[in-house]
Order: C-alpha cells, then sequence, then structure tokens
C-alpha cells in the first residue's frame, strides 16, 4: 500500500487597500510560488486558501512583470504566473473557516503587504492557525505573514510569541523599503513587537535567505526565504530535527 500523500495548506491574504499609503495590497508571488513548487515536487498535495475565500491577487512589486522591475528576477513566479491551471488556483481559493484541521498536514501563512492590514481582524485565520500548531502539526508563516502571530495568545493569555523562536520582515528590510520609495509603509514592524512581547527574535541579512524552526513553528524572514521554509516544514513532516 502507497504512503498517504502529504497535504499542505498554503493561505494567501485576501486584497486589500493600504491605510498608509493608499496603494491596493494582496500577497507576495515568490512567498506562495516558491513553496508550492517545493511541496509539489515533493509529491505534495496543496491547497491554496485565503480568510474570506475568492480571488486573491499579487503585490505589484511581487510581479516579475510589473514595470517597476522590482522582482525580474523571479524566473519561478513568471513561469507559475503563465500557467493557468495555477492561476485559476488563485481565483478561487477555498475559505479558511472551511477548512478542517485534521485533512492537512501542515499550514503555511505567506505574506505580501495585506497582512499587515488584514490579519488583525481575520480571526479565523487565527483560530485555525492555533488549533494546527495546539495540534502538534507543523505551523509556518512566512515575511509579512508572521504578524499573524503577533494576534495569538497561549491558552494562557500569554502572547503566543513569547519565548518562541522566530523571524519575520526585519527592520533593516522595512528601513529599505521606506528609504525606497519615500515614506513609511507598514502600520507598524514585526521585529519591534515580537520583541514587545518577549520572542526570541533573530534575523538574517537583509533580504538573504532566512528561516527558523522552533518545534512545530516555523517563520521565515522575506520573499528570498520562501525556499527555506519549504524545506524546514518537508523536513519536519519526513522526520527531520528540531
Amino acid at each position: 500500500m502507497s504512503e498517504k500523500k502529504r497535504r499542505i495548506l498554503m493561505v494567501a491574504a485576501n486584497p486589500a487597500v493600504s491605510t498608509t499609503t493608499g496603494w491596493p495590497v494582496g500577497f507576495w508571488a515568490s512567498e506562495l510560488i516558491h513553496p508550492y513548487q517545493a511541496f509539489i515536487h515533493r509529491g505534495y498535495e496543496v491547497v491554496v486558501a485565503s480568510p474570506k475565500g475568492g480571488k486573491v491577487e499579487l503585490d505589484a512589486y511581487s510581479d516579475p512583470r510589473d514595470a517597476s522591475g522590482y522582482s525580474k528576477d523571479d524566473t519561478l513566479s513568471l513561469e507559475y504566473l503563465g500557467r493557468r491551471e495555477f492561476m485559476s488556483l488563485l481565483e478561487a481559493t477555498a475559505k479558511v473557516s472551511d477548512i478542517r484541521v485534521g485533512d492537512f498536514d501542515a499550514i503555511v501563512v505567506v505574506g505580501g503587504q495585506s497582512p499587515m492590514f488584514t490579519f488583525k481582524d481575520e480571526v479565523d485565520l487565527q483560530g485555525l492557525f492555533m488549533n494546527f500548531f495546539t495540534a502538534g502539526k507543523i505551523s509556518a508563516a512566512l515575511c509579512h505573514g508572521t504578524c499573524l502571530l503577533l494576534y495569538l495568545k497561549n491558552s494562557d493569555g500569554t502572547p503566543f510569541v513569547k519565548s518562541r523562536k522566530m523571524t519575520g520582515f526585519a527592520n533593516s528590510e522595512e528601513d529599505y523599503a521606506d528609504q525606497a520609495t519615500g515614506q513609511k509603509l507598514m502600520p507598524f514592524r514585526i521585529e519591534d513587537e515580537a520583541r514587545k512581547m518577549g520572542a526570541q527574535f533573530s534575523a538574517g541579512p537583509a533580504f538573504q535567505p532566512y528561516a527558523v524552526r522552533d518545534g512545530n513553528l516555523i517563520t521565515g524572514q522575506q520573499q528570498h526565504s520562501g525556499g527555506e521554509v519549504a524545506n524546514l516544514v518537508i523536513s519536519a513532516l519526513e522526520g527531520g530535527g528540531q
């Protein structure tokens, strides 16, 4: 009898509007596509969901075709964005409230700019992530998607991130983004808030691949860390150490 295929739930934020810039915001292409590719190549099944379900949209800067040229070197995302079957997944994502934890082996929450403006109010996603975690299942978040962890609490009411090892979009990277655009992009900074809550926050050099595992919690620093997050998820699912 063949081994049951592992199933991964990947969650992308729904489209929103930035309250700091007025720009439309969404999820970051590489943070979904690079881990997705790694999981599919491993033979896993991947379901893409979002807090509200339905269509999700890329942050413009994450689109390799965008006039800014910011992500022009992301050839893997460019390839996937040209695949009709993949794009159809983004047109009709599953709704988080319809997801059953027992149907999946791991959850991976991707980032982009939208999480910073929407995840505070997405209580179904907050509850789902905690249910994965308390069930002992691999629970991962990437880049600005790690802001989700700041809204979670342990059963005793303490911040979920307290004393836990984690990473996320770092202050050094926020500095770069603010300077590049000439304005403050984010309503708060993940590194600052996580440290205030007692997290053991660490970061690698700005915009270099970096991910951290603490038990069944896995976090990635920014958009170049999707492969590292996927590798840690795969290692954890297939019996790797902590």
